[in-house]
């Protein structure tokens, strides 16, 4: 069963497979655990706006053998209690372009002041802007510090050497020199930061865990700089944030994600130089697509009874 309305193609391959329930709207948890009992679904196929948490999960029918998500990250989702419930969990990591994409669009966007451009038109426009309004950064040959050096951020970096940017990063480890394609590779993350004339974050967010950008981080980046994130909104203090572009420490950011989504902080509203999108890194029809494909691709995989590609969990009935 899908958990909500998806794209028309990932529908129609679900149904073509499967006997498949899909719904008209998104279900609420209530909704989804009664139609899930009435239909003794074996799979779930869902997204990152449903808590697959361990009270969800006690009270699922124990005919659900697997539940595949249409994101890469999964925090959303209490591993330990799907799998002491026999359940296979499922992720889908195949969003690496279009974010990498996306990325780009909010180095670009907050460097260039995006948002105030667009304002001016919308208020009229109607004289000829001064030598010194509305200047923004220069992309291109600056110094870009990357958190975070997977598939992601490899994307990213790819990107951003068609732009001249020198390339600084720091991960939990180095990645091959291959992989670094010459970006220098910093142990510390506080050894880097002080280069970073861009910051952007390309790591997944740990559930409880203190903000891996905080108000001690920020102070360390050149004054000017520019911080992007499009991975998770828990990565940094937003308060910090708001503060440091109050201060003009950091010149412009590029939000993707925030702490409490969909619910997000409106202060930023009042930051122009702030350029935002609510969580949209991986809305393009492919890879959409894609995501519900790859999560039917992992449940048909369980349900025959072979470990999915993406299984991130090991249920007793998985062990050997």
């Amino acid at each position: 069963m899908l958990s909500r309305p998806m794209q028309p193609a990932v529908e129609s391959r679900a149904t073509e497979r499967f006997d498949a329930y899909v719904p008209d709207h998104a279900l609420s948890a209530e909704e989804l655990v009664c139609i899930a009992k009435a239909h003794g679904a074996e799979g779930l196929l869902f997204s990152g706006a449903l808590h697959l948490n361990a009270a969800l999960v006690a009270q699922l029918p124990r005919s659900v053998r697997v539940a595949a998500t249409t994101s890469v990250g999964f925090d959303h989702i209490d591993l330990d209690a799907a799998a002491a419930a026999g359940i296979v969990v499922t992720n889908a990591p195949v969003v690496t372009e279009c974010t990498a994409d996306a990325t780009l669009l909010h180095m670009l966007a907050a460097s260039r002041r995006a948002r105030e451009h667009l304002q001016v038109l919308q208020d009229g426009w109607g004289r000829s802007l001064g030598l010194s309004e509305l200047l923004g950064y220069r992309v291109s040959g600056s110094v870009l510090g990357m958190v975070g050096m997977g598939r992601i951020g490899q994307a990213v970096a790819q990107r951003a050497r068609g732009f001249g940017m020198t390339i600084f990063y720091h991960s939990r480890r180095r990645v091959s020199e291959a992989d670094e394609q010459g970006a220098r590779y910093f142990a510390s993350l506080n050894g880097m930061l002080p280069h970073a004339q861009i910051l952007s974050l390309h790591v997944p967010a740990t559930p409880a865990a203190a903000p891996l950008i905080g108000r001690d981080e920020l102070a360390l980046l050149p004054r000017g700089a520019i911080v992007v994130n499009t991975a998770r909104g828990s990565l940094i203090d937003e308060d910090a944030l708001i503060d440091a572009l109050h201060s003009g420490h950091i010149a412009a950011a590029g939000l993707d994600v925030f702490r409490g989504e969909p619910h997000f902080d409106r202060r930023f509203l009042d930051l122009p130089q702030v350029f935002m999108t609510p969580h949209t890194g991986s809305a393009t029809v492919q890879t959409r697509n894609d995501l519900g494909f790859r999560g039917l691709d992992n449940i048909a995989d369980a349900l025959a009874g072979q470990t999915p590609r993406d299984a991130l969990n090991r249920p007793a009935s998985m062990r050997t």
